[in-house]
């Protein structure tokens, strides 16, 4: 996607089948709206045509962190964190991209799916399988328009950390890539050491994609069914920025 001569001889044309790659930076109004913005991208569509939209936060030239939330459409409580990151205080200390609603197609229709009725985590391509039922997983490995959505974004970001949030299964996955920041995460957000092996081979997951592919480490992340609202919206973003060190985000409250 970055044929840029090839752009330049097109025209706007082209330059605007790029739009979701582009990203704006938060002007006057954004900054006072939202002064922990320092841009926005649409990297995507859905199915049925709604933005992905992922918000730039924190300090360009940090280490860089991607936190995805609504993978699935039915466990959108953990993305009151990333909306509360995204409203609060500037963020220092760290190059962050929060997604709040990976799936809005899913959280509008208030299910686990994409409106094709595919579940995104088992729709990316490393280990993936024809799965039916609940974790149906497409017809082919990235058949859906968020999973490549999602994974052009990642390639050009290229994050050194990865956190996607999931409900219900309370507790953070240390059978992973980085046990060591597995379990500092864990810590942190106060949550138990798991391990979500999916029964054996956890097939076309984003984070097994991704710490396949990358030099990078993706972790899943997951709440209860029923967090509170005090903890995602106040508790839970300042330890998420914890687990790095960095400062900002919602204002300081109780607990």
């Amino acid at each position: 996607m970055r044929r840029r001569l090839g752009i330049l001889a097109i025209g706007p044309l082209a330059l605007a089948a790029l739009a979701p790659f582009a990203e704006a930076s938060a002007g006057p109004a954004g900054a006072e709206e939202r002064p922990a913005v320092i841009g926005r991208r649409v990297i995507g569509e859905s199915v049925e045509g709604r933005d992905i939209v992922a918000w730039h936060l924190g300090q360009r030239g940090k280490p860089t962190v991607v936190l995805i939330a609504t993978m699935h459409g039915n466990e959108a409580a953990p993305r009151q964190i990333l909306r509360a990151l995204r409203d609060g205080r500037p963020i220092r200390g760290l190059d962050l991209w929060v997604v709040p609603t990976y799936n809005p197609d899913g959280l509008a229709a208030g299910t686990r799916k994409n409106a094709h009725g595919v579940d995104l985590n088992r729709n990316y391509p490393h280990h993936w399988k024809d799965l039916d039922g609940t974790y149906e997983s497409g017809p082919r490995p990235r058949s859906e328009p968020e999973t490549r959505a999602m994974i052009r974004f990642l390639k050009d970001v290229r994050p050194k950390r990865i956190l996607s949030f999931h409900q219900p299964l309370h507790g953070v996955d240390t059978d992973t890539k980085k046990p060591r920041f597995a379990r500092r995460v864990a810590r942190e957000l106060r949550l138990p050491r798991k391990r979500f092996t999916c029964g054996g081979v956890c097939h076309g997951t984003m984070t097994s994609w991704y710490n396949a592919k990358f030099t990078g480490a993706a972790l899943t992340v997951e709440y209860g069914a029923r967090p509170s609202r005090h903890l995602m919206r106040h508790r839970a973003p300042r330890q998420v920025l914890a687990v790095w060190g960095a400062k900002g985000g919602p204002a300081p409250g109780p607990g």
